[in-house]
């Protein structure tokens, strides 16, 4: 019996940690949350709650976390008071969390020097993803390590894609969070532009998502801005971290990042604005305010 412990159960990670206990096979599974509201569901199916990250991890051999930010994962993982300091020799840590690459090597180099292997393994998708157990798994690591893992991504997601070394998981990850987050903007100025050109806004929700030029996942959010309920599958305030951290990256690549900075910073005004919380999508009611 494989024992894991799955720390963060946030949007992501609750639904994840429960297709993982329903689907992961033989595995005895313990799982920490700062709230310990969220973990009690999994406690009802046979999850073990641990106190504290460090009793979490102390006999597991496999930890996932699904966290944040880069600064939360620090907080909780790293240094003498942190769980990786805690964890068995030999056991394996998979940051499922959005971070950016440097982050992950970092937290790779603090790791071996502990004794503890590292894999970035970010996910795409949204909560209907994550609950329905259908995430893409970005990952970074050795190929021995991957088909270590595989078998229990596979109980959370239906796409795993081998990225290549340590951090490569990460670093594909915030390209495709930039891509999205850039869509959904230009989408929404879109179809405020339309409206002000007179075309009806039923008609342009209905029709962009279907030309050829469009991002497929628009369709889902065009419903949302149709209806006006921005219910988060993906918060506003994470996309625009995740900006961030695009952002960073290229600074420290000193690589020109003009479109992603631009839209760093309009996400950011919308964050100010009190739509942090709401669906990423809320961005087209910030720009449609003008």
């Amino acid at each position: 019996m494989t024992k894991i412990t799955f720390i963060g159960l946030g949007i992501m990670g609750s639904r994840m940690a429960k297709n993982l206990l329903q689907k992961g096979g033989d595995i005895e599974l313990t799982v920490f949350n700062r709230s310990v509201e969220a973990a009690k569901p999994l406690q009802k199916i046979g999850a073990t709650i641990a106190k504290s990250a460090i009793e979490g991890v102390k006999e597991a051999d496999i930890v996932f976390t699904m966290l944040s930010t880069p600064e939360v994962v620090e907080a909780v993982a790293m240094g003498d008071s942190g769980f990786l300091s805690n964890m068995k020799e030999n056991a394996l840590w998979v940051d499922c969390s959005t971070v950016n690459p440097s982050f992950s090597l970092r937290v790779n180099k603090e790791a071996q020097e502990r004794g503890v292997r590292f894999v970035d393994a970010p996910v795409a998708g949204t909560k209907p993803h994550a609950e329905n157990a259908q995430l893409a798994f970005f990952v970074g690591g050795e190929t021995t390590v991957l088909a270590e893992i595989e078998p229990f991504l596979k109980a959370m997601g239906t796409t795993i894609l081998h990225i290549g070394e340590i951090g490569k998981g990460a670093a594909y990850k915030t390209l495709i969070n930039s891509m999205l987050a850039q869509s959904m903007l230009i989408f929404s100025e879109t179809v405020v532009l339309g409206e002000k050109m007179g075309l009806s806004k039923e008609f342009l929700l209905q029709a962009l998502p279907k030309a050829p030029v469009i991002a497929p996942f628009t369709q889902f959010k065009a419903k949302m801005i149709q209806e006006g309920n921005y219910e988060v599958q993906f918060p506003l305030e994470w996309m625009h971290k995740d900006l961030r951290l695009v952002s960073e990256s290229a600074a420290e690549l000193n690589h020109p990042l003009q479109m992603a900075n631009l839209a760093k910073d309009i996400y950011g005004k919308a964050n100010e604005a009190g739509l942090g919380r709401k669906d990423f999508a809320a961005i087209h009611e910030f720009v449609s305010k003008g």
